[in-house]
């Protein structure tokens, strides 16, 4: 079975997380396996890992991928937003290390019946999760106008979020990646470096279905106080709204207080328990991005608890 290729900064994370024998991590986006797979090789030959994914079609292939390794790897279907619960099932009182990789996978976007791409036609889906009930057809179709350009304005930072609203209403129902695709063209303009008109409503609608950025605030402080001493969390983000989320909230556990410079006191509760392993983020090498464009837009930030 031909694998997908290697996720993005590969290399970077398995640096950052140090997977050694006899070890505990966890892979809290499993997808196709790939990050995990690294861990499993490096923890050899008794270090355990815990993959956890909503998406059957990833887990699918993750076990497969993963096989080899026996009872080493443990994988559920589960979201990373239960992680402590699923640990305590496990009876894990601490890990080594815990991976992020945010947003939707490329797995994902190469697979038209998931509907999240309008590259070519199909449902209107984009749910991690199928057994999820709402779809992105039922906000778009069921929505009002403000609601809509809320979620495109807040989700997609459409700056014609009003506008492409007021189309897709006009056009209901709409039940395909192309229709909305055409719909959304026909009420704006391409934005910077020739994305299609279309990219920002697709992400916004993607992260509203999937509650990606609630889900992130829940899991952060989860992984935290999961880490053992020493143990470390990294966190890939894509797009400047997840990054900005995980940069706030690994600046705040580090110490830092993230509160505006003209509030008399802290207010946000800086505490450090971790510290920045680098204080900026990491980014994909050239040979990478070629190899990879998704990789361009990818920051990987990484903490290490403390004693």
């Amino acid at each position: 079975m031909a694998w997908p290729h290697r996720p993005v900064l590969y290399h970077e994370v398995l640096a950052a997380l140090r997977p050694h024998a006899g070890g505990r991590y966890v892979d809290a986006t499993l997808g196709a396996g790939g990050h995990a797979h690294g861990i499993l090789e490096m923890s050899a030959p008794d270090g355990m890992l815990l993959g956890l994914d909503v998406d059957p079609q990833a887990l699918a292939i993750a076990r497969e991928r993963l096989r080899p390794f026996g009872e080493r790897a443990i994988l559920r279907k589960a979201s990373y937003t239960t992680l402590l619960a699923q640990l305590q099932d496990l009876g894990w009182e601490a890990v080594d290390g815990i991976v992020l990789d945010l947003g939707v996978s490329s797995m994902q976007l190469d697979t038209p019946e998931r509907g999240f791409s309008f590259r070519e036609d199909a449902p209107l889906d984009m749910r991690f999760d199928p057994e999820q009930a709402i779809t992105a057809a039922d906000l778009v179709n069921t929505l009002d106008e403000a609601s809509l350009a809320d979620i495109l304005w807040r989700y997609g930072e459409e700056r014609r979020s009003r506008r492409v609203a007021r189309a897709i209403v006009r056009n209901r129902p709409i039940e395909t990646t192309r229709q909305l695709a055409e719909v959304v063209a026909s009420a704006t303009t391409s934005g910077k470096r020739g994305m299609h008109p279309a990219t920002r409503t697709f992400q916004a609608l993607r992260i509203a279905v999937n509650q990606e950025l609630a889900n992130l605030e829940a899991v952060l402080p989860q992984a935290i106080e999961a880490l053992a001493p020493g143990g470390r969390l990294a966190v890939i983000a894509f797009h400047s709204l997840e990054d900005r989320i995980v940069k706030h909230f690994l600046r705040r556990v580090s110490g830092y207080c993230t509160c505006p410079p003209e509030m008399p006191h802290c207010e946000c509760d800086a505490e450090a328990l971790v510290k920045l392993v680098k204080p900026f983020p990491m980014r994909p090498t050239d040979e990478e991005i070629r190899a990879n464009p998704r990789a361009r837009s990818a920051r990987l930030r990484v903490v290490e608890k403390m004693a």
